[in-house]
């Protein structure tokens, strides 16, 4: 994973809209977010670990794409229009964050909230709460299949980890919308200028 000011971080779940919007919407801004896991200040660096196995396996993203747009007749149409190599490094990105956001990091506050409010009901992209159900499912049945050292135990940890990003997103879902402002407007516009900047 990426380090460093200034760098921004993809989606936990960026889902295309159907109707405008990019894929590139569902990609919220970190400031830095770690790339080495250190097991004695991390509480999940089993599973930074357990990803790292499973991202050996080139295939490993694709076969969750394939596990996750089978669970549920509503996934496939919010992926219609969507550019899966643009979608499967979002994915590649957000997992990462979703670990440390689960293990305390406040590196990835400002990313998960952002993350959080595209999703939410009133978000850009709304996700019905059984999509994370399913999204969690594909997930970990992706992650048993592919890591080695998978067992019961290593994947109750995964499932209480993301569980706790989950948690995150409904609760801000089930909150108030906070008022827009010029500055948030402002900050809005910045951030989408820094995301052309840096496709250019």
């Amino acid at each position: 994973m990426a380090t460093g000011q200034g760098r921004v971080k993809e989606a936990l779940t960026p889902i295309k809209p159907t109707g405008g919007g990019t894929a590139e919407d569902h990609g919220p801004p970190s400031k830095e977010s770690p790339s080495v896991s250190n097991a004695a200040t991390d509480p999940y660096a089993d599973l930074h670990q357990s990803y790292g196995r499973c991202l050996r396996d080139k295939d490993f993203i694709g076969r969750f794409y394939d596990v996750f747009l089978a669970s549920n007749p509503d996934v496939p149409p919010m992926f219609a229009r969507t550019d899966f190599s643009k979608q499967r490094m979002a994915l590649r990105r957000g997992i990462t964050m979703a670990i440390f956001h689960a293990g305390g990091s406040r590196v990835v506050d400002r990313g998960i909230d952002e993350m959080a409010g595209v999703h939410a009901r009133g978000g850009r992209c709304p996700v019905p709460a059984a999509l994370y159900r399913d999204w969690v499912a594909s997930l970990l049945k992706v992650v048993e299949e592919t890591d080695p050292e998978a067992d019961a135990a290593l994947m109750a940890r995964w499932r209480e980890a993301l569980g706790v990003v989950v948690d995150t997103f409904q609760a801000r879902d089930a909150a108030p919308a906070a008022p827009d402002t010029a500055e948030r407007s402002g900050a809005r516009g910045l951030f989408s200028r820094v995301m052309q900047g840096l496709k250019a």
